[in-house]
């Protein structure tokens, strides 16, 4: 997928890795981008800076959504990119005072359902247009401590492959962006408290900023690669676990206990 001219719409764009992406395809030359994000002084601040659209939108309201393509529609005439990248972390594992597994599901998982469900009529009717989802290393791995994001990260991996053999020989790109540690809210705050998921991250890779995940997503999507890995040794981590399961589980296990040896 060639960037240039093109019309992106990018959810999450307010900050961390979503305000990246939005500054890197405006430098890769495209059209228009719409910067979503719940946090209206956010997507406003990111899109005055590059000059594209402001949206605030909540992606866990389906019609919400379909809503805000239908904006784009009328104004941009197409949607060839579609960037589903807002993300929450929970801290939880099956306990839930608060809800929190049906909130990780809806902003982690469902989100790129309704995207998808909103965009892809239009799409299938030019008979092209691009798919990116972010999802996460815990999509492909897990996430010690926080068994919600685990969960609707492996959702969102499965969705994406659903949506490739679906769409894919009708004209529609799809990749999932799987990062590890990134240098955002939702890595750092967690890392700082000392969650087991962020510390377990901190020990397994190096900590990237958002525009070396952005970079690595622009040469991914010319390409078209479905699986965007910014830190490669996660392929490595993702064969070992489909080697050997327990042995793989076993591991884990002693990266979370602090007992991994060399």
């Amino acid at each position: 997928m060639d960037l240039r001219d093109q019309v992106a719409v990018v959810t999450g764009g307010g900050s961390g890795i979503g305000a990246a992406l939005a500054r890197r395809f405006v430098a890769a030359g495209a059209a228009a981008v719409v910067v979503v994000d719940r946090a209206e002084d956010a997507a406003r601040a990111v899109a005055a800076e590059i000059g594209g659209v402001a949206e605030t939108v909540d992606v866990t309201d389906a019609e919400a959504v379909a809503a805000l393509v239908g904006r784009v529609l009328d104004q941009h005439g197409r949607v060839d990119l579609f960037c589903s990248n807002a993300g929450i972390t929970t801290g939880i594992g099956v306990d839930d005072p608060a809800d929190l597994w049906h909130r990780a599901l809806e902003v982690n998982l469902m989100a790129h359902v309704y995207a998808a469900r909103a965009v892809l009529p239009s799409m299938l009717a030019r008979g092209s247009g691009y798919l990116l989802n972010t999802a996460s290393a815990a999509g492909l791995l897990t996430s010690p401590g926080d068994a919600p994001y685990a969960v609707s990260k492996h959702g969102a991996v499965a969705f994406g492959e659903w949506l490739s053999v679906t769409y894919g020989g009708r004209g529609i790109g799809v990749s999932v962006l799987c990062p590890l540690g990134v240098a955002t809210p939702l890595l750092m705050d967690p890392l700082a408290a000392g969650r087991p998921g962020a510390l377990a991250v901190a020990a397994s890779g190096a900590i990237i900023t958002p525009e070396q995940v952005a970079d690595e997503v622009v040469e991914a999507i010319a390409a078209e690669r479905f699986l965007i890995l910014p830190h490669p040794e996660v392929g490595t981590f993702w064969a070992q676990k489909a080697s050997d399961p327990d042995r793989w589980l076993a591991g884990v296990r002693r990266l979370v206990s602090g007992q991994i040896s060399d």
